[in-house]
C-alpha cells in the first residue's frame, strides 16, 4: 500500500497535463478492475502472521502476474498513472469506483446480497 502512495505521490509531481487520453492508457474501469484486484491482494496479505517485509517479497512477485495476466506493461502503467494524476476528476471517477464495488462486496459477505437496490454504473 505504501509503495502505491509513494508512486502516486511521485508522479503527481511528475505529472504534466495532456488534452486528450494517450494510445494504450487504460480506461477507467479497466484501472478500477486493477487497482481493486491490487486492494485485495494487499488485505489477504495483511492478515498473514508474517513480518511487513515478509509480505512485500510474496506480494512484488503476484503484482507481476497480476499485471502480465491482464497485459499491462510497466510503461503502459506509469503512462496511465502520469494521465490520471494530471486529470484529477476522471481519477477520482476510477476511485469512487473502487469504493463503492469494495464497499457492495463487503456488504455481502457480511449481509448477503442486497435487497431491491439498482444497480451501480459503470464507470466510463
Amino acid at each position: 500500500m505504501q509503495k502505491l502512495l509513494f508512486v502516486f505521490l511521485f508522479l503527481v509531481w511528475a505529472a504534466c497535463s495532456a488534452p486528450k487520453r494517450p494510445e494504450g492508457v487504460l480506461t477507467q474501469a479497466q484501472l478500477s478492475a486493477l487497482f481493486i484486484d491490487i486492494y485485495l491482494a494487499e488485505a489477504r496479505l495483511e492478515v498473514l502472521p508474517m513480518a511487513k517485509d515478509s509480505s512485500v517479497r510474496y506480494f512484488v512477485p503476484f503484482e507481476e502476474r497480476l499485471l502480465k495476466s491482464k497485459g499491462i506493461s510497466d510503461s503502459i502503467l506509469r503512462q496511465t498513472y502520469s494521465y490520471y494524476l494530471s486529470h484529477p476528476k476522471e481519477l477520482e471517477q476510477v476511485y469512487d469506483a473502487v469504493i463503492d464495488t469494495l464497499v457492495l462486496r463487503e456488504q455481502r459477505l457480511t449481509h448477503g446480497p442486497p435487497l431491491n437496490k439498482p444497480p451501480l454504473k459503470k464507470p466510463e
